[in-house]
């Protein structure tokens, strides 16, 4: 598997990364018997970015349990400041607090990548400011290698990129067959910045599957994001086609990114993963699924803070 330089960082990763949401069943049950052989199957396969957070439950433990002896072989990356669905603490003390745990828990003395979990869910001012400034003593501590934030609005990412010096940012749902939001408006600004782009959610959250969203009535897509995935999932069907492997194959093939992060427990999918970074896209099928796409205005939906959902007026723009 080729890898690939992160950003400006010196981090080479696969174009597949491994998210850990599954392994703290945020998506339904699995064993630690189970979540322990996953992780081992990704690193065996290539895989060599992997990616967790305390919000996702049991799963920096049972990473940490998977990497013993194997820590070397991968890019490791957590995060802070979220750590239930309402439970967001950014101060500096609580971050710091977050780390020495999530080390302890991962059994390592640092990680590559430490990111601000979700980050538009409280007003950006002092996290800009004092999280950010906690974010780059723990980085010249040595607890982590580079920092980053995470998150879903594009204006929120923007600024994160623009206001503050960052390695990485990680955001979801915006390089996928329904939204290019990553490569029209994120792309042009971590390449001016030099921040290394982290691809996330190639599926949409499971919009983009055979069976939808397991989310159900709790996703946040707008009406016009469901029925255009809806209208793909059916037209992939129609021409025999897996919805969710060309899903994988645009976003690690046409997103720009580095590296693409998928999130599961289950071998099958995994491999199905894999396979997508190299097969040959049917271009044909590709172009009648995108001319399926909601306009542009209707491509994404709100997450987090509604003043973290628009862009502010600058002199450049007013």
């Amino acid at each position: 598997m080729k890898h690939s330089q992160l950003g400006n960082t010196d981090l080479m990763v696969s174009p597949l990364a491994f998210g850990t949401g599954p392994l703290g069943e945020l998506f339904g049950p699995l064993t630690e018997t189970d979540a322990l052989k996953v992780v081992h199957d990704a690193i065996d396969l290539g895989i060599n970015f992997i990616d967790t957070s305390p919000y996702y439950d049991s799963a920096e433990e049972r990473l940490g349990k998977a990497l013993v002896g194997r820590r070397s072989e991968v890019v490791l990356g957590t995060k802070a400041g979220r750590y239930g669905v309402d439970d967001f603490d950014f101060s500096p003390a609580r971050l710091r607090r977050s780390v020495e745990n999530s080390l302890q828990l991962l059994r390592t003395d640092y990680v590559d990548i430490l990111q601000l979990h979700d980050i538009e869910f409280v007003p950006l001012g002092p996290l800009f400011e004092d999280s950010y400034a906690e974010l780059v003593k723990l980085r010249d501590e040595g607890k982590c290698r580079y920092i980053g934030m995470t998150g879903y609005p594009a204006a929120t990412m923007a600024r994160a990129m623009q206001e503050t010096q960052l390695d990485v940012l990680l955001t979801y749902s915006h390089a996928t067959l329904l939204d290019d939001t990553l490569e029209r408006e994120l792309a042009p600004i971590a390449a001016e910045q030099g921040v290394g782009l982290i691809n996330a959610a190639a599926v949409a959250l499971g919009l983009l599957t055979p069976h939808g969203s397991s989310i159900g009535s709790g996703h946040p897509a707008t009406g016009p994001v469901r029925d255009a995935a809806a209208k793909m999932v059916a037209h992939a069907a129609s021409r025999g086609a897996d919805i969710a492997f060309i899903a994988n194959q645009y976003a690690i093939q046409r997103s720009g990114c580095a590296t693409t992060l998928i999130g599961t427990g289950k071998i099958s999918h995994l491999r199905s993963a894999v396979n997508a970074i190299e097969t040959e896209i049917d271009e044909q099928l590709l172009q009648e699924l995108l001319e399926l796409r909601p306009s542009v205005e209707e491509r994404t939906w709100t997450s987090g803070l509604d003043e973290n959902n628009t862009h502010a007026v600058t002199k450049e723009n007013a």
